[in-house]
């Protein structure tokens, strides 16, 4: 059973020690939430979503794709799944 350890504020990180080992980061203000394999890595990876979630980071272009061995014209051509909608 996971466990997770809190401040009583609202501002701050909540850890969530997980069953299988992963430490979750939880931001307490945005409820954004990533994971590692230890609580630095999961304030690093945190760090990242937090920073995406508000508008930063850089598109993903046609050679990210193919870098990635994905096909841009049949990406291009995909429906976003719901949540992304």
């Amino acid at each position: 059973m996971a466990t997770a350890t809190r401040d009583d504020g609202s501002e701050g990180v909540t850890f969530i020690h997980e069953d299988d080992g992963q430490i979750t980061a939880v931001d307490l203000e945005t409820g954004v939430a990533s994971f590692g394999n230890s609580k630095p890595e999961a304030l690093a990876m945190l760090a990242e979503a937090l920073e995406l979630h508000e508008g930063g980071g850089e598109p993903v272009t046609d050679a990210d794709l193919k870098a990635w061995g994905l096909n841009p014209d049949e990406e291009r051509d995909r429906e976003l799944p719901e949540f992304m909608q």
